[in-house]
């Protein structure tokens, strides 16, 4: 009873929290729909956030409450369920079960058990290195969280550590949450591991910034291995693992490995169809192919020759959980910046920078780049959104375009652990169960801030000494 009057009590303060924030005149030039939709959007986030709801439910009670009270329409509302990188989420997760169930992924992890299992810490590292070796083959961080989840799935149950018996802490979590980590600096190292960033380039060539492969590389190297470095021992920390030394594993993985014996013929069509998948999602970025099509081409063939049978679905109801409350949360903030919410933002934070000097504009645009994804369920749509506009305000202040455009280029991909719905890579790894979307805003949250200490930190003065 004490439970159920602490979440109604809960739910009522936060209910009266929305509608005093309704009340309040809008700041700056935002109109009254954008106001509103922004006290609906953060109400959401809160209630997530403080553990009042779960994320399926407070995006499916924001939708309903969006549309009836007018301040969404229909169209815009539902648009969400027809992004294809949103289906590219469901897909792949649909196909690393697949790889699990076949025994593939079960195989790798063993392999990399053999070869890293002395320890935790030594398995999460060798996440976080296999995903930036392959990071610059792959522009889209989805398509690679959708490698590097059955690995991290099958090494969880490997070291004996599942959702279902309670043991998701044991070693599972960790593993979920440095895959997680991982990628928002491997997005960041390689100009090709990201969709959006070569489109940053292009906006900033428009005034007069020239960004090549191999200047982005050498401006994000120093960082990025700082970060690497940084990063799987912090979680290793602050969301400690159960299980830390291992020094029997890869002993053990050996011997697994000889009972597994030859490869299977359900591992044999699960690889082919994966690695045909990567050869794809790898050319994408020079031929026009669709890898939310090859996602759903490789499940067919996987379904044709039953490795995944329409049984399966019933078991991966993650997966329409996760395509209902991302494509809504993403509705929602792609509006917010339709409305012109976000821009007005930016305008109005850029006229509180005059008079400081080139170095305090700089770091503070960059904080509030980084803050505000918060308000965005999209890394595209923040950096479409709001990059050539800090960079302008950047540039006007004295900033180096240079250095103002790379800071600016390697948030896009440091902050995408901020929330849970930050990135699309992140809901494949919330979907498995290892990781709540509360975990995820306060250890995500600790992640971003690391990022940032150590990009302005280090990366600004290293930034500064190649390009001058």
């Amino acid at each position: 009873m004490v439970f159920s009057l602490q979440r109604i009590f809960s739910v009522l303060g936060l209910l009266l929290f929305a509608t005093l924030l309704c009340f309040i005149p809008p700041p700056c030039d935002i109109t009254h729909q954008a106001w509103m939709l922004f006290a609906i959007f953060l109400t959401t986030i809160l209630s997530i956030l403080l553990n009042i709801l779960p994320i399926i439910t407070a995006s499916i009670i924001a939708l309903a409450i969006s549309v009836l009270a007018g301040v969404m329409d229909p169209v815009h509302a539902y648009s969400g369920f027809s992004e294809s990188f949103i289906l590219l989420i469901v897909a792949a997760f649909l196909v690393s079960h697949a790889v699990h169930k076949s025994g593939l992924g079960k195989r790798l992890s063993l392999h990399i058990i053999r070869r890293f299992g002395s320890s935790t810490l030594g398995l999460g590292y060798s996440l976080v290195a296999t995903d930036m070796l392959i990071a610059p083959a792959f522009p889209s961080n989805t398509a690679r969280s959708g490698i590097l989840y059955p690995i991290a799935y099958g090494l969880a149950h490997d070291c004996g550590s599942k959702v279902a018996d309670g043991t998701r802490r044991k070693a599972g979590a960790y593993f979920m949450i440095t895959s997680m980590a991982g990628l928002t600096i491997s997005s960041g190292l390689w100009l090709t591991a990201m969709a959006v960033n070569p489109l940053g380039v292009h906006i900033a060539k428009t005034m007069g910034i020239h960004i090549t492969f191999g200047s982005w590389l050498l401006a994000s190297i120093v960082p990025t291995l700082a970060a690497f470095i940084a990063l799987p021992y912090l979680l290793y920390r602050l969301f400690s693992p159960e299980l830390t030394a291992t020094p029997e594993a890869p002993a053990q993985a050996k011997e697994a490995l000889q009972k597994m014996g030859k490869v299977s013929r359900n591992e044999w069509i699960t690889g082919g169809v994966f690695f045909s998948m990567l050869l794809l999602w790898s050319l994408s970025g020079i031929f026009p192919i669709d890898k939310t099509a090859v996602a759903f081409g490789g499940l067919g063939i996987l379904m044709v020759t039953r490795v995944f049978v329409v049984e399966d679905f019933k078991s991966q109801g993650e997966a329409l959980s996760t395509l209902i409350w991302f494509a809504i949360l993403f509705a929602m903030s792609t509006e917010l910046a339709r409305l012109g919410f976000m821009g007005a933002l930016a305008d109005q934070a850029s006229g509180y920078l005059a008079g400081m000097s080139w170095m305090a504009v700089y770091f503070l645009l960059t904080i509030l780049y980084v803050l505000i994804h918060y308000f965005f369920v999209s890394q595209s749509a923040h950096l479409i959104a709001l990059f050539g506009v800090f960079l302008t305000v950047g540039i006007t202040a004295g900033v180096p375009g240079e250095l103002m455009a790379m800071m600016l280029l390697f948030a896009s991909n440091f902050n995408a652990m901020i929330t849970p719905q930050g990135s699309s890579a992140n809901a494949i790894f919330l979907s498995s169960g290892y990781i709540t979307a509360r975990e995820i805003y306060i250890y995500g949250g600790a992640v971003t801030v690391l990022n940032l200490i150590i990009f302005l930190g280090l990366g600004t003065p290293w930034i500064l000494l190649i390009t001058q």
